[in-house]
């Protein structure tokens, strides 16, 4: 329901949810953006989308419903015309213990719209408040599968008249890949050439899933259509190529990084998917405990010194980077960056962007942001000596330092800097934190149940040492009284009982016990079991709790155990 500035700072300001400092930059910022301030409140993280949404609910009087933990009955959606649906922002989902028809609006109060489902349901319906952001993504249960809608333009293509014709609808295809690879939360799209036919697949929450395949015919229509919208050669056929583009996507732009490489049948091509809203995460909302949230919010505040985040690719290392930089980014200080690639801009910091062909390496590029007089230095990643070195040094005099390295966990980080070249009292006089981190799929809140554990999961727990010594011991669990979740599948999560990732963390502070480990050369066993007589809670742990508490399942931290568990 649209309101007014005034009324909006009635609700938020006055009692007290929001600044009024922050109110009034986000006025700014809406209207340079020409969004709606309720939706730049939202994106600012100022206030989450649902308890907006219930604020105006009280205030107007109706009741509020939150579309994501509801299961829409897809029959009865389709009930009210998907034209209606979209242009009146009404949504009918299901049914109360009174058998009364339950709608949601986004304006409850639009008469219209009332006269409308009046006349498609009668007067045996009861009205309710959801947001537009929920009304959006219910929105999509209208749409046909992605294999029917590029079956029909296939069907056009057939029978165009034209190659002109031909050239929109092949363009038309390419859309409907990324609209629907956006619409499903997928990070990437895959298109991969075979022999006789094309792949399409996404990854969403960190699993590869097969969508459909196509005619391998028109597979060097859609190889030009997305070399051409990154910007990179078409005729170019042996040597790998990158590129960027932007799209929109449900009144978003989102940025497309393409990678495409020659192999055996054709070109490969990979589209990362980069939406500034989905990263657009506050570092309370990762997954962190509160004691290691509260260890971060600490250290981050020192003047110098370096905080490293570490595990494999795609964990999420620098999106919890980032979330560090926008608690930080104030107008008291100047942070800079080197990275490869800028994933997504923040105004008000200088980002620099790695460039191999101008001879722009980390190293080179963290040795000319130094000499900008920065206060806080953001490394994409130290992957050599030289960029060890230099990082190193400038945590030393007087900068904060944030990166990221490729190590199994944190305590293997330290031997791992120390192998690079760096003296062991260098590595503890700068490094203030390492969190290492993971990230597991998040079971539907839709469609999750509570059972109690199998004989096939306590035999797992029992083969393993340390799984059992977390569990019994530190966790204080009976093996026989222990209850797990999961997700049964629902039309909301594809069927899958996921829907979403967190983080599992751990978050290894610079103790003296953890130094003199460090200093002696020791291995990271015993540098991790140092850090855990100090009260370091492991990732194993901090997964483990995940699981028992209902945010994940006992086989999907087991998945992931299986990358750093030796």
């Amino acid at each position: 329901m649209p309101l007014d500035n005034e009324k909006l700072k009635s609700l938020l300001v006055l009692p007290g949810y929001i600044s009024e400092a922050d109110f009034k930059l986000a006025i700014i910022s809406a209207e340079e953006k020409n969004v709606s301030l309720s939706e730049e409140l939202i994106d600012r993280n100022l206030i989450k989308d649902e308890q907006l949404g219930q604020l105006i609910a009280e205030d107007k009087k109706y009741p509020f419903v939150n579309l994501r933990e509801e299961k829409i009955d897809e029959g009865l959606l389709r009930t009210v015309p998907s034209l209606i649906a979209e242009s009146q922002k009404v949504i009918a989902f299901g049914y109360d213990s009174d058998l009364r028809i339950k709608i949601g609006m986004v304006d409850p109060g639009n008469l219209e719209t009332r006269n409308i489902i009046e006349k498609l349901f009668g007067r045996n319906t009861k009205i309710y408040l959801i947001t537009e952001r929920d009304f959006r993504q219910a929105l999509l249960l209208y749409r046909a599968t992605l294999k029917e809608e590029i079956e029909k333009v296939l069907q056009a293509i057939e029978n165009a008249a034209s190659e002109t014709d031909k050239d929109s609808l092949m363009i038309r295809i390419v859309d409907l890949l990324l609209e629907y690879g956006y619409s499903s939360g997928a990070s990437d799209i895959h298109i991969e050439p075979r022999r006789n036919e094309i792949i399409i697949r996404f990854r969403i929450d960190g699993v590869m899933y097969r969508l459909l395949s196509l005619s391998k015919s028109i597979f060097e229509l859609i190889l030009s259509r997305i070399k051409i919208l990154a910007k990179i050669r078409t005729d170019e056929h042996s040597s790998a190529q990158d590129g960027k583009f932007q799209f929109q996507a449900q009144n978003e732009i989102i940025d497309a990084r393409v990678s495409i490489v020659p192999v055996s049948e054709g070109e490969n091509i990979v589209i990362r998917l980069l939406s500034v809203r989905a990263r657009d995460v506050n570092l309370e909302d990762s997954g962190l405990s509160e004691k290691g949230l509260a260890a971060i919010k600490r250290i981050i505040k020192n003047p110098h010194g370096m905080i490293l985040v570490t595990g494999p690719t795609g964990c999420g290392k620098t999106t919890t980077i980032y979330e560090m930089l926008k608690i930080l980014n104030t107008s008291q200080v100047n942070i800079a960056t080197i990275e490869d690639p800028v994933e997504y801009s923040i105004d008000g910091i200088s980002q620099i962007q790695v460039n191999t062909k101008t001879d722009l390496t980390f190293a080179k590029g963290l040795r000319a942001l130094v000499r900008q007089d920065p206060d806080i230095i953001m490394v994409g990643e130290i992957r050599d000596q030289e960029t060890a070195g230099i990082a190193v040094n400038s945590a030393m005099t007087g900068h904060l330092v944030l990166s990221t390295l490729h190590a199994n966990d944190a305590a293997t980080t330290m031997p791992r800097l120390i192998d690079m070249g760096i003296e062991p009292y260098l590595v503890v006089s700068t490094i203030k934190v390492i969190i290492a981190q993971r990230l597991v799929r998040k079971i539907c809140e839709k469609c999750r149940y509570s059972y109690k554990i199998s004989e096939e999961e306590k035999a797992a727990i029992s083969r393993d040492p340390e799984l059992s010594r977390l569990i019994t011991e530190k966790l204080r669990k009976n093996l026989d009284s222990v209850y797990l979740y999961k997700g049964s599948g629902c039309n909301i999560c594809g069927n899958s009982g996921y829907r979403g990732r967190l983080g599992i963390f751990e978050v290894m502070e610079m103790t003296e016990k953890v130094k003199e480990k460090v200093i002696e050369r020791a291995g990271s066993d015993d540098i991790n079991k140092a850090a855990e007589d100090d009260g370091m809670i492991t990732m194993l742990e901090d997964g483990l709790v995940k699981a028992l508490n209902g945010d994940t399942t006992f086989e999907e931290i087991l998945r992931v155990i299986g990358e750093f568990k030796v």
